[in-house]
């Protein structure tokens, strides 16, 4: 009992000198259990660095990193290899690339907290199927391109797999039932979550004796991962890169050896994978350059005038769309996790509609947005690294994200993406299969990622097999 009093004592006077005392209105009407899931919850809020952010945003109304005054310029990027020179760079990154992942010198990194809402699919967004004849999980696609490189290249690969509190246990439960997906060195994090604040600036309540908490944005990777142990087993392994990317896209190349190579090759702590953009109003984020350091702009905050602006080819300027690929020193994840360190991304606000509780308890389900969520975006720690690099990449080969139900980045479209690649990795070893104007033959076809996961492996193979299958309507190849 004094335990308890003690952490009532502390979390009342810490939520009383910030003015939040609102959210223990209903604590005479709780019960010893609820009142002790109140405040342990309250008491896991860092208020001091929540009252700074809620501050800031009521005093600019919105949090926002575009500066007027200060000029915007496109990021410069490594392009596409178009000659002999530069395809002679490329090759270089791609044998650095190789020595790296044949030394076992990085690990992998998926933020997976989101689930499938938009998709009008019930649970965590990994165990969506996607691929167009097994239907296999997107998580079970990735697990299957690092059970290839562990393959290829002799080393067991840690897989450390970000989830959230909604989706936290379902995920588990998934890789449980799947035995892992034959994997032995996977972890699972969890995010880390922060209060709605009305527009007033109160934190809200979704109970009686529940906040309303969400997450905290794939930019809470970095404290995850620290919190969660991730750095020590890097650190004990002798692990330095991080190979970073989304649940949603599943043609990412996993282990890119011309992506780790330049990384590696230009001294970068943070490294990042663009394509162009197909058209202005596209919602993709863009590498820009501020003050002459990388960063990236979301689709919502630049300006109509840059997003339009073309070049003298009628090629848009602002062309480099984020990915959300990226390649990380492991030691410069780890200092942006430090809470001491005194690098904290910034937040951004998203109004949206939150259902909460009246001022009689009885539950609200806002019909308009009624509150403020705030979100930390991994790509802002371009802002802090000394050392940034950006690559280009061929967007039909590593970026079909899914986040829609129908229409344009949806299944549909990402079944397509896949059968359109593994369709031209089929024409490059001979085979005559009928395409249309986009590349996509008339049917499905699949290839495993066990079988290869890249166009070169791809033809190596394909090559080496005395009599290489005919492909037809739902042809799988795999090992």
């Amino acid at each position: 009992m004094k335990i308890m009093e003690k952490l009532q004592r502390e979390v009342f006077e810490q939520f009383e000198r910030y003015g939040q005392m609102q959210v223990f209105r209903f604590w005479d009407i709780l019960n010893s259990d609820e009142r002790l899931s109140l405040c342990r919850q309250a008491g896991r809020i860092d208020l001091t660095r929540f009252s700074e952010i809620v501050r800031s945003f009521l005093d600019k109304e919105k949090s926002s990193l575009i500066d007027p005054k200060v000029p915007i310029l496109p990021a410069s990027y490594i392009a596409l290899p178009s000659d002999e020179t530069s395809h002679c760079r490329w090759e270089d990154a791609y044998n650095l690339g190789e020595q790296i992942l044949h030394e076992g010198r990085i690990a992998v990194f998926t933020a997976a907290g989101g689930q499938g809402t938009r998709l009008n699919f019930e649970g965590p967004k990994g165990t969506f199927a996607v691929t167009p004849i097994k239907g296999k999980s997107l998580f079970q696609v990735f697990a299957e391109k690092i059970r290839f490189a562990e393959k290829r290249y002799g080393h067991p690969i840690h897989w450390f797999i970000m989830t959230s509190d909604r989706n936290h246990n379902e995920t588990i439960e998934f890789f449980g039932k799947n035995n892992s997906f034959a994997l032995a060195n996977v972890y699972f994090i969890r995010q880390g979550q922060l209060p709605a604040i009305d527009m007033q600036g109160k934190i809200m309540l979704e109970d009686k004796y529940r906040i309303a908490m969400h997450p905290n944005g794939h930019g809470g990777a970095f404290k995850a991962f620290v919190a969660g142990g991730g750095s020590a087993i890097l650190e004990a392994e002798g692990i330095n890169m991080i190979s970073y990317f989304q649940v949603d896209n599943p043609l990412v190349r996993v282990l890119d050896p011309h992506f780790i190579g330049f990384h590696e090759k230009n001294n970068s702590q943070m490294s990042s994978r663009m394509v162009w953009k197909h058209y202005p109003e596209e919602r993709m984020g863009v590498f820009c350059s501020i003050y002459g350091r990388s960063a990236v702009i979301e689709y919502t905050d630049l300006p109509a005038a840059y997003a339009t602006e073309c070049d003298r080819n009628g090629t848009l300027r602002f062309r480099a769309g984020n990915t959300g690929i990226h390649i990380f020193n492991s030691d410069f994840f780890r200092l942006l996790g430090n809470e001491t360190s005194g690098r904290h991304l910034p937040l951004h606000v998203a109004k949206k509609k939150i259902p909460t509780i009246d001022e009689d308890g009885k539950i609200i389900d806002p019909e308009i947005s009624n509150g403020i969520k705030f979100e930390a975006f991994i790509f802002d720690a371009l802002q802090f690294a000394e050392r940034s690099i950006i690559v280009e990449g061929n967007r039909r080969e590593i970026f079909t994200p899914i986040k829609n139900a129908i229409g344009l980045d949806s299944p549909e479209t990402c079944r397509q993406d896949q059968v359109r690649l593994f369709s031209k990795w089929l024409v490059q070893a001979g085979s005559d299969i009928p395409l249309d104007a986009t590349g996509c033959p008339p049917f499905n076809i699949e290839i495993s990622p066990l079988f290869a996961d890249n166009e070169r492996d791809f033809l190596i193979k394909w090559n080496q097999m005395e009599q290489p299958p005919p492909i037809a309507p739902g042809s799988y190849i795999g090992p």
